[in-house]
């Protein structure tokens, strides 16, 4: 039988795993299945050339039951509507399961950015704001930094919402620069939550992380910080990392600066001298004690899901393992840290922005750190919890916690 990939008929899938599990009442699973609202855009926009491109673009409100929707903004040229279905699932779930007040929400533009001048970026943001700003703001929806994006483009798409509004508005858009009201922290978050969780698992599986050895697929910025931070707070040793060229590696070790250098240079970490070359499904299947998807959804399949040799995976993409082979991890005792709770520490830190926004103080970095810190652990004690006392993989175990959350505040509000 043929695997299906269609992101969001593999939320849809995991949640239907949970609710069968829970026993959730059929309407309620029905209403938690599909997303309550989502805007189609088109995007016309005048090119440096002088000609007119038309561009399009989502935004998908999936569930704002537990507070304003929140997620990310993506400019990719193989962006779909399902796969902003998909990842504003994930944002409901992951808002839930690392319990701050937020719903879940995603947007998207089909473009390619690499092909774009800097005046052409901003011309298509401010266009998108044009668009969705009927339905974002701070007690709407808020967006934020994803595949493609930065936070120059979430600077304009700021300007252009608070001009619209007449006044400024800080707390409609996260991930900014600090001098518009970004929050310390931002740009590690994500994998710094990451590591949190790996520190923790290692507690729990009895597992000295100091020297062991990881992979890391994907090289941007989750990648990266992963790297610098998993070598600085644990002791890892990174011995293969990758990016959509090809991938790297070094049975000694991986100097993080050194691949860093390389990739601003030449745009990709291929071609280190002295290093071997692999392919990413190579990487994959490498005899590390962590791996670390850190790329692209759906790289972790049926299909080479037995051939996986980690002892930890940690989920810092969107969906990179698919549910066939999810159960074959399981069966074969890798412990997973799904994508949902361990990149997490984007959307905390995120919140942690739109509360200073809120109340115009900001916090400093060791602040921000430790209320991460403090998230993520007690998010990932959660869900090992769960996993331990239902005796469930990992991903079904921060299902249980993040729907019977999301499900109780859709009761309460009376919606079913």
């Amino acid at each position: 039988m043929t695997e299906e990939l269609n992101p969001f008929e593999i939320a849809q899938r995991q949640l239907d795993e949970a609710a069968e599990f829970l026993g959730l009442e059929p309407g309620m699973h029905a209403f938690l299945r599909e997303p309550m609202r989502e805007l189609h855009v088109t995007l016309p926009v005048r090119m440096d050339d002088g000609s007119l491109q038309v561009f399009k673009g989502f935004r998908v409100q999936y569930n704002d039951a537990r507070g304003p929707a929140k997620g990310g903004l993506r400019f990719h040229p193989n962006e779909t509507i399902d796969t902003v279905r998909a990842l504003a699932a994930w944002m409901t779930w992951k808002t839930a399961v690392v319990d701050i007040p937020l719903g879940g929400g995603k947007g998207g533009v089909v473009c390619n950015p690499k092909e774009m001048s800097q005046r052409e970026l901003e011309r298509l943001s401010r266009a998108y704001i044009r668009q969705v700003g009927r339905i974002i703001g701070p007690k709407s929806d808020v967006p934020a930094p994803d595949v493609y994006t930065n936070p120059q483009i979430m600077a304009w798409m700021m300007d252009e919402y608070s001009a619209l509004q007449g006044h400024s508005e800080p707390g409609v858009i996260t991930g900014k620069p600090l001098a518009l009201g970004g929050s310390a922290g931002r740009m590690d978050a994500t994998a710094r939550g990451g590591m949190y969780c790996l520190r923790e698992a290692g507690k729990v599986l009895g597992m000295d992380l100091k020297g062991a050895t990881a992979a890391i697929q994907g090289y941007g910025n989750a990648g990266y910080y992963a790297q610098l931070l998993g070598e600085e707070l644990l002791g890892l040793n990174v011995v293969c990392v990758s990016d959509s060229q090809g991938g790297i590696f070094c049975e000694d070790g991986l100097e993080c600066q050194d691949v860093k250098g390389h990739k601003d240079e030449t745009g990709t970490c291929v071609g280190l001298p002295d290093m071997e070359t692999l392919s990413n499904e190579e990487l994959l299947e490498l005899d590390v004690d962590v791996l670390v998807p850190a790329a692209l959804e759906n790289v972790i399949t049926a299909e080479n899901a037995g051939r996986v040799k980690a002892k930890i995976v940690v989920e810092l993409a969107n969906g990179p393992t698919t549910p066939e082979a999810d159960e074959i991890l399981r069966k074969n005792g890798v412990y997973v840290i799904p994508d949902f709770l361990a990149n997490a520490g984007g959307v905390v830190v995120s919140y942690f922005e739109g509360v200073q926004n809120a109340y115009n103080y900001y916090w400093d970095l060791e602040q921000v750190y430790e209320g991460l810190d403090s998230k993520m652990t007690a998010a990932f004690h959660a869900v090992h919890q769960m996993a331990q006392a239902k005796k469930v993989h990992n991903r079904l175990a921060a299902y249980l916690v993040a729907v019977v959350r999301v499900a109780g505040a859709v009761k309460l509000r009376g919606w079913v």
